[in-house]
């Protein structure tokens, strides 16, 4: 059964000034949907600006905030997450993205919602000992998950379909992959790569790769999802499967750099991650090499979308055009000299 996403219905989107929540609310917006986008009050407003959406402040940790967020709201995309692969206090990250989204899910029944696209990721998903890019079949135990965010998003993930199966939650879940591309104001871990790669700062590489799409499409992924999903069903929004080196390599020929060549082993950066999360924990700066990271690195971390595309017409645009719109927006948005 198809739902229609009607100009002037009532949307909430959490998180809906961020890099992939903003996204998402441009789509809705060029629908002709009201929209009112859920934002932390520390959170940078500029992506919504001249969108013509409601703004709310509030936080996942805050259920009075969640409960008058959803007050009056047709449809519900819950994008909001601590997406941070360090944390001082991991259970900051587990108390948002698990708590707060047990907490709005109820929120939303109560209220009366009649449909939520929930963005868990594919950090939800198991790939060590996968021999070929990884389908929605391999969900991850949360005893498996490394670090505070995968453990989260794992938890959430199994808090929402439980709600679906005892409480007749009408959740739809998406996976996004690793999105790249403008607007990502913050920037996320991600984006922190590509403008350390853009600026000469990433000589080296570890053997590893990862999924790589148009934050765009993975937008437009949610919105399919929402007319086009099945209750309970997970889809993976992707793009393209690419060794880290590539995608360094294809940064620094846009901005002019040399492609870094050294392969570096895994063993000796461990003590290096050891002194840089030591130091994060007194600035309070999220280091750019992690342990998490670094035991992540071990697995290839490729995915297949033939499931969203077969179901919900999902398609993505080469990886290239997403590190060419990032690049661009960082430039003009003052990034990078």
């Amino acid at each position: 059964m198809e739902h229609s996403l009607r100009p002037g219905d009532l949307t909430l989107v959490t998180g809906g000034s961020g890099f992939l929540g903003s996204a998402v609310v441009r789509a809705l917006r060029a629908r002709g949907l009201a929209v009112r986008a859920l934002v932390r009050p520390t959170s940078p407003p500029d992506n919504l600006a001249d969108l013509g959406c409601e703004v709310v402040t509030g936080d996942l940790t805050d259920a009075a905030s969640l409960r008058r967020a959803v007050s009056g709201v047709r449809w519900l995309f819950h994008v909001a997450a601590d997406y941070r692969l360090w944390a001082r206090d991991p259970s900051e990250i587990l108390r948002a993205n698990v708590e707060g989204t047990r907490t709005l899910a109820r929120e939303a029944l109560a209220a009366g919602v009649e449909r939520m696209v929930y963005t868990s990721s594919v950090a939800a998903l198991r790939v060590a000992g996968a021999t070929a890019p990884v389908d929605e079949t391999a969900a991850l135990a949360p005893s498996e998950a490394i670090g505070a965010y995968k453990r989260s998003k794992t938890l959430a993930e199994r808090a929402i379909e439980d709600m679906i199966r005892r409480d007749g939650l009408p959740a739809v879940i998406v996976s996004p992959t690793t999105p790249i591309g403008p607007r990502d104001i913050r920037p996320t871990p991600t984006g922190r790569i590509l403008l350390d790669a853009a600026r000469g700062r990433i000589p080296a590489f570890v053997d590893t790769g990862l999924n790589f799409v148009h934050v765009d499409d993975v937008a437009e992924g949610h919105l399919l999802a929402f007319e086009r999903g099945r209750v309970g069903e997970r889809y993976i929004l992707g793009g393209e499967n690419l060794a880290l080196r590539d995608l360094l390599g294809e940064v620094a020929g846009l901005a002019g750099r040399r492609k870094p060549t050294l392969r570096l082993p895994r063993a000796p950066l461990f003590p290096l991650a050891f002194g840089a999360e030591a130091v994060a924990r007194f600035t309070g700066r999220e280091p750019l090499l992690t342990l998490d990271g670094l035991r992540m690195s071990r697995y290839r971390m490729f995915f297949t979308s033939a499931k969203a595309e077969r179901e919900l017409g999902y398609r993505s645009r080469p990886y290239q055009e997403g590190v060419r719109d990032a690049l661009d927006w960082f430039r003009g948005a003052g990034y990078l000299a």
